[in-house]
Formats: structure tokens, sequence, C-alpha cells
């Protein structure tokens, strides 16, 4: 017998787009048959049949915004936008280790990686920090453009926010889309996400692993007007690690 479906948060919605908070465990889209994902939920929306088109993704494990075209024009465009890099993206993350800068200093990062489908993870190419920055031209965000094996370029630009006992909240600004990005960029620096096993974690978390994106920043694909959507951190974070979610608060995020 089925379990209960599950709810998705819908937090901005038009004819063109829909904004929503994907939970942590939800695939975003080609799961096995009979498992539920962001893209059957919205299909089965009543009245049925809706066009829903996948322009970026976030990993099942991964908490957070997610926008989601439902036309294809809708698609074409935002798919374009994630493209070439003009969507602001920013990322929370929960980190075990010591983080490589000080307390609220920027650190830049360009990696080099590339997939390892046999694992189903990715792994570093060369060393951390290795990397020249390449066009937006070549990025493909929905994760069909990195190839099997074929190295690719990663940024991200990091800081701490606030430390805790052996863990740290980190704040993270991608420009880059690779699958696994954060989760490795963090990892081969020694500071894993709390709950990331495949990528060295030792702690447990109760719910996916400790990745949130928290706020994404976009042109209407129609109009062009800015839109600006935002999730705090899921009530998973803030049970386990209430001083940590206490800076997120006082930042208003």
């Amino acid at each position: 017998m089925a379990g209960p479906r599950q709810v998705i948060e819908i937090v901005y919605e038009d004819d063109e787009v829909v904004g929503l908070v994907k939970p942590a465990g939800l695939p975003t889209a080609n799961a096995p048959a009979g498992v539920e994902s962001v893209y059957t939920l919205l299909r089965s929306r009543p009245p049925g049949d809706q066009f829903v088109g996948i322009v970026s993704r976030l990993d099942a494990a991964v908490s957070g915004i997610l926008p989601v075209a439902l036309t294809a024009a809708a698609a074409a465009a935002l798919a374009r936008q994630f493209r070439h890099r003009t969507v602001g993206k920013r990322y929370l993350a929960i980190v075990e280790g010591r983080f490589p800068a000080p307390l609220g200093v920027w650190a830049d990062w360009h990696d080099t990686m590339r997939r390892r489908p046999e694992e189903r993870k990715s792994e570093l190419v060369g060393r951390p920090g290795g990397a020249a920055t390449i066009p937006p031209a070549a990025d493909d965000e929905a994760g069909g453009g990195e190839g099997e094996g074929r190295p690719t370029t990663a940024h991200v630009r990091a800081r701490v926010l606030r430390r805790s006992g052996e863990v740290s909240l980190v704040e993270l600004l991608p420009t880059t889309g690779r699958r696994h990005q954060l989760r490795l960029q963090l990892s081969v620096r020694g500071c894993p996400i709390v709950g990331d096993r495949l990528y060295g974690a030792r702690l447990p978390f109760e719910a996916g692993i400790a990745l949130h994106a928290a706020r994404l920043r976009f042109a209407h694909p129609r109009t062009g007007h800015a839109i600006e959507l935002a999730a705090p951190p899921p009530a998973a974070w803030k049970r386990r690690y209430p001083a940590l979610c206490a800076a997120v608060r006082e930042r208003g995020d």
C-alpha cells in the first residue's frame, strides 16, 4: 500500500512559473516507478496533465527553493537564465570540520570536477582551487551538459556565518550548477556537509543532508520583472542546531 502523498509548499505561482520549497528526501524528477517526485506531484495537480518544465534540480537529500516552468516558453526562458548564470542562488549548509577561512570572510573557489556515474558521485580533478573560469554558455544547470566523466569547472563563494562546537553554518553563493558541486567542494576542503556520508561526513542528520537552497532570484520568463523567493531552513535544522539557526534568524533569512 502506498504511503501518504508528499506535500510541497508553494511560495509563488502564476500561469508560467511556480516557486516551491522542496523537502529533503523528495527527488526533483526521474524517480523510479512508484516513487513520488516534484515532477509527478506537479503533473498530477488538478485538472491533471499539467506541463512541468524542470529547469534546475536539487538533489533528493537537499531541501529548499526550486523554480519550475509551467509552459514550454517559460521553460526555455528560465533554462537560458541558468545557462548564462544570471540567476542568483544562495545556499546554507551546516558542515563538519574547520572551514578554511576566518569567520565572515568570503572564500572564492574555482575547481575542476567530473562525474563518476558508476559510484553515483562526483570527484575533484587536480587540486582544490586549481581551475580556471569557463564561459557562461558552457554551463548546464539542469545537469545534461556535464557528460559522463567529462571535466567541468565549478565556482562558488563561501563564508562561515557562525560556529558551534564541531560544526559551522556556511553561506554559499554558487555561479555554476554542477551535480553534487557544493557537496564536493566542501568535502575536499575538510568540511563535509552534516549527514552527507557519500562525501565523508561523520555526523548523522535526520532529514537528508544539511544543505538548503535558501534564496533564489531570477527574471520572470515573460515580463522580465525580478522575482526573489526565500525559504527558512527546515524544522530539523532548528531542532538539531538551534544556535546556528539563531544566526539565520538574526540575519532575517
